[in-house]
């Protein structure tokens, strides 16, 4: 059997082309992206086998603006498998980059054109759906912001790109995944890194007033943010505008970002030239890390947030409650059974987690059907129970929803794609189905999602 006879739902084989020139899309010229292998000096010693868009640097920041089409030209310069994923994004399913769901994998030398129109503005991030686990562990995550059409009127933009690295003393990679971290919460890195960089300082004018995107791209770590100091406020969460006041974290009340979600803050900064405004995180036994800095510079612009509009809505159906259909999800161990085969995108070997008792079966997945199948344009809510003591970063792809209510906690009605599940936690999601195609729905520690915490939920 060829690759193509693995491909499920609509053809999207049409992206793949041979290992010819860039040239142009119809539409005009594309942006091109090589995934690469990558040098970067974490330590003394530079580490090798990175994976990057660059040989020495990390993956870009990628811009687009709402309502305005994108075309990104990806090739694989590697010799593994790989797609592109476009975490948040509510575009046509062709363009999702999930192997096996929406395209076949990119081979090494293979180029891929993604053509989408954003219809959402905020703050998102990309990364590959195949060799996931490899890839992303080796660097190859990015942020990715979406403009809104009118200028919202900060004086600084910063995207802030946490992830953590496995390095020896020498800088080269450790095992980027344990049996053990794979069966409990993940297993994490001892090289934690904001834009690859521990500790950055950005300069910033002082007086003014800067937007900042926090992104966790790490394949395990829950981070724990705030920030030190109070003038600010958190203006947008997993890229969608808060429409109420969200309360700032402080030390002894952090937010949890887990892998896969963002946070906007606005920030304004100190009056001072050389002052900070720092992004701050609480680990486990250990003093308060800064993980980046923003220092003022140059004369006080003497701004104030209430200057600030809100960011306008992203246009997101909302669900009606009173006609929406419920389907329940079981996040938990797998049952007795074979361990997912290895394929092209890879298998780490074990099978430890389940969606609804049914372990995601790799490059076989055309045999486990969706986990549910909804009707275009319908509201729905989906009930997600965790019956493990491990925190889950649920992550639904193509679609948009609202937490409704928890048997655990209060929350907050944001609008959102990924949503961290306590130990225990029984939660309740909104969403309309209004787009259509297989998408995956999965956990962002991707030691679980790899060892079974997968699947997918058709909207017709």
């Amino acid at each position: 059997m060829n690759r193509r006879d693995f491909l499920l739902g609509t053809a999207a084989t049409a992206g793949v082309l041979g290992s010819g020139g860039w040239g142009l899309t119809a539409a005009g010229e594309a942006q091109r992206l090589i995934i690469q292998p990558a040098s970067f000096a974490f330590r003394e010693t530079p580490t090798e086998g990175l994976v990057s868009l660059s040989p020495d640097a990390p993956p870009p920041v990628l811009y687009g603006t709402q309502g305005k089409p994108m075309r990104l030209r990806v090739q694989n310069g590697t010799e593994d498998y790989t797609a592109m994923h476009w975490h948040g994004l509510r575009i046509a399913n062709a363009m999702d980059g999930v192997p096996y769901l929406t395209q076949m994998p990119i081979a090494g030398g293979e180029v891929f054109d993604y053509a989408f129109t954003p219809p959402d503005a905020g703050t998102y991030w990309y990364h590959p759906h195949c060799m996931t686990m490899a890839q992303m562990a080796h660097g190859l995550t990015g942020v990715m912001v979406i403009r809104e059409a009118e200028d919202p009127g900060f004086d600084g933009d910063q995207a802030i790109n946490l992830r953590d690295f496995r390095l020896d003393d020498q800088g080269a990679f450790l095992p980027y995944y344990t049996a053990r971290g794979a069966a409990r919460g993940g297993t994490h890195g001892n090289v934690l890194t904001a834009n690859w960089l521990q500790a950055p300082v950005y300069d910033h004018p002082a007086g003014g007033l800067v937007r900042l995107r926090v992104v966790n791209t790490d394949t395990t770590r829950i981070y724990k943010l705030h920030l030190s100091t109070d003038q600010a406020g958190i203006i947008a969460w997993d890229g969608h505008p808060i429409e109420f006041d969200m309360p700032l974290p402080s030390a002894k009340e952090p937010l949890l970002v887990g892998p896969g979600q963002r946070v906007d803050f606005a920030v304004h900064m100190p009056a001072g030239e050389g002052q900070t405004a720092d992004l701050l995180a609480e680990l486990p036994g250990q003093p308060t890390r800064t993980m980046a800095r923003l220092i003022s510079m140059g004369a006080n612009l003497a701004r104030d947030l209430r200057e600030l509009k809100p960011l306008p809505a992203n246009p997101i159906a909302r669900p009606d409650l009173t006609k929406a259909e419920v389907h329940d999800f079981v996040f938990g161990w797998t049952p007795e059974g074979g361990a997912p085969n290895d394929g092209y995108c890879g298998s780490m070997g074990y099978s430890f987690w389940s969606i609804n008792r049914t372990p995601w079966a790799g490059d076989a997945a055309k045999g486990s059907g969706p986990l549910a199948t909804l009707e275009r344009g319908k509201s729905y809510v989906l009930r997600l129970r965790n019956e493990s003591p491990n925190l889950h970063p649920i992550h639904l792809h193509g679609l948009a929803f609202v937490p409704i209510r928890s048997n655990l906690r209060k929350l907050p009605a944001l609008v959102t794609d990924t949503l961290l599940l306590l130990k225990d936690e029984v939660t309740e999601i909104a969403l309309v189905a209004d787009n259509p195609g297989d998408w995956a729905f999965h956990c962002h520690v991707i030691e679980h999602q790899k060892t079974g915490l997968a699947g997918y939920i058709r909207v017709t």
